[in-house]
């Protein structure tokens, strides 16, 4: 295994990165005002803004959940417990003592068992559960006449809050995991460029200056 700058991020996936990352801050900006956090907008416009932005998410998601299938990228986000534990115990104390990072990037996997586990359970728990209660709420005029209604939404309402904060701890998380290690600048960039460093076996080299020179540095 040999280290090589690889283009493993396609031009859709850091599309679909930056995307989300904008809707989702407009999620969360226009969802705190709507339960009174702030005056940035009015209850309407609020109410417009989060709709529009949970649409076009929604719309997103269908477009990307059909990329990683189609292009078979859904393999990076598998979790395995091989390396789990040494992922864990360096981001739990072994990275204040200043330890390598005991995963290397490869060609067919780019997120370590930690990460993928947590992309596993964002993309089958919390995104269905957010969008899932969202749009209960959204059509709530298409059932409020059932019995026990109000009693119904607000159980959906604390589901909805329930799972948006998850989200929000995961971007904090997420947020705080690129001031570790290498520096924000090497941890970002890969996010515009779709190159990142990744260990390539000869086969893999030898494939990639052949049929993708562009993709291999």
């Amino acid at each position: 295994m040999a280290l090589h700058r690889v283009k493993i991020f396609s031009i859709f996936e850091r599309f679909w990165h930056w995307a989300q990352m904008l809707l989702i801050l407009v999620l969360l900006v226009t969802g705190f005002g709507l339960h009174g956090f702030h005056d940035l907008f009015t209850f309407k416009q609020a109410v417009t803004l989060h709709t529009a932005a949970a649409l076009t998410l929604l719309l997103l998601w269908a477009f990307g959940t059909f990329w990683l299938f189609t292009t078979r990228n859904w393999r990076h986000f598998i979790p395995t417990v091989q390396g789990m534990w040494g992922v864990f115990r360096y981001y739990s104390f072994g990275i204040f003592k200043g330890e390598r990072h005991p995963y290397r990037k490869a060609y067919w996997r780019k997120h370590n068992p930690l990460q993928a586990l947590a992309y596993t359970m964002l993309k089958l728990v919390l995104f269905p559960a957010i969008w899932i209660t969202g749009l209960i709420y959204l059509f709530y005029f298409a059932w409020r006449d059932i019995p026990h209604a109000t009693e119904y939404l607000q159980g959906v309402a604390m589901v909805h809050v329930a799972a948006a904060f998850a989200i929000l701890t995961f971007v904090f998380i997420h947020v705080y995991m690129l001031t570790t290690g290498h520096s924000f600048r090497d941890h970002v960039m890969p996010m515009f460029t779709g190159f990142d460093e990744v260990d390539l076996t000869p086969e893999e080299e030898a494939y990639l200056r052949k049929d993708q020179p562009q993709d291999i540095r």
